[in-house]
């Protein structure tokens, strides 16, 4: 059993496991399978050849008023069109498992098997995380990045206070397409019979839907002392998400103890995952890191708006459950610290 153990484990390099990473990914992420996150080869590309930071570089909008043609006695004056620089920080993320030979000999089954099946389920669900703390980010207190991007009402959820929210995005709001809650608001919904299923490819799985948006559900958004919940809308193509492979960083490894029957597995991965158009600045760091962490991502001292809002598909609901807003102003404001 030991010696089988240890084959399975050599059929995995590096290479193989950022493929299938990548395809893993692809199929099964929520945030990538809707549209929400992107790749960018250009930022790919800049984190494979190292560093701490990518910088995305755009032209900004034009702007100035138009002017009336004259009959040749008049010349239409020029403006310029102005750059501007997106910055997104690299994350550098890493885990290890250790497997027994024993319980395989226990068990009956293969649990370095297992654990290879199970790794991109955890790197999704860990993303999932890192997408959470920077909207958290992103929305927190009265200086955040995208403060008036942010529906406040006192009262709960339902489908005026979803529809009021995306309406703060304009005539942009037809690009939202995913929805992130809490399961208590997805309970909540349910109660309210709301949530619809689209069935998938396989007839077993089917993908729960809010008025049209899909729905991803996660309790890292966590309520308030009071309470109070917050609900994201995220448009299509407002996430970058973009992995790399720096020639230094072994993403796939393993260690075999002898005299334990142990083998250990170790996970390394670099990558980018920020919302467009929200410059990270690195002003607020936890001590100890080379790059930021989660504390540091659902730090708002660490965002920075730098297209025009409009542009930034992403606004959020905060609200309480089992209370109607029917009737209510879904007015608009700050959420405190």
């Amino acid at each position: 059993m030991s010696n089988e153990l240890t084959r399975v484990i050599d059929t995995i390099t590096p290479e193989v496991f950022n493929a299938y990473m990548d395809q893993y990914s692809t199929e099964k992420s929520a945030i990538i399978q809707s549209g929400v996150a992107v790749p960018d080869e250009r930022v790919s590309k800049m984190i494979t050849a190292g560093g701490k930071m990518v910088t995305m570089p755009f032209w900004n909008d034009l702007n100035g008023d138009d002017e009336v043609v004259g009959d040749g006695d008049k010349e239409l004056s020029t403006g310029k069109i102005t750059s501007s620089s997106d910055t997104a920080a690299v994350l550098y993320r890493g885990r290890g498992w250790s497997v027994n030979e024993m319980a395989a000999v226990l068990s009956g089954s293969d649990p370095v098997r297992a654990v290879l099946n199970k790794i991109g389920n955890y790197w999704l669900r860990r993303e999932q995380s890192i997408l959470i703390n920077t909207l958290n980010g992103v929305f927190s207190g009265p200086t955040a990045a995208l403060k008036d991007h942010l529906n406040v009402t006192q009262a709960g959820i339902d489908g005026k206070a979803f529809l009021d929210t995306k309406q703060l995005l304009g005539d942009h709001a037809d690009s939202l397409s995913l929805t992130v809650m809490h399961s208590a608001v997805y309970t909540e919904l349910q109660k309210q019979q709301l949530i619809d299923f689209i069935p998938t490819a396989q007839a077993d799985v089917k993908i729960p839907t809010y008025l049209g948006y899909r729905v991803v559900v996660d309790d890292a958004l966590k309520p308030t002392a009071e309470g109070t919940y917050t609900t994201y809308l995220l448009a299509a193509g407002s996430f970058g998400r973009n992995t790399g492979t720096p020639s230094e960083l072994t993403t796939f490894e393993r260690e075999r103890k002898a005299a334990a029957g142990t083998d250990n597995i170790y996970t390394r991965r670099a990558f980018v995952l920020k919302p467009y158009g929200v410059k990270w600045t690195d002003e607020a760091r936890e001590d100890g890191y080379l790059t930021p962490t989660n504390t540091d991502l659902a730090n708002a001292k660490n965002w920075k708006a730098v297209y025009d809002l409009k542009n930034i598909g992403i606004v959020g609901l905060q609200h309480t459950i089992g209370t109607s807003s029917a009737g209510g102003s879904g007015e608009t404001g700050e959420t405190g610290e």
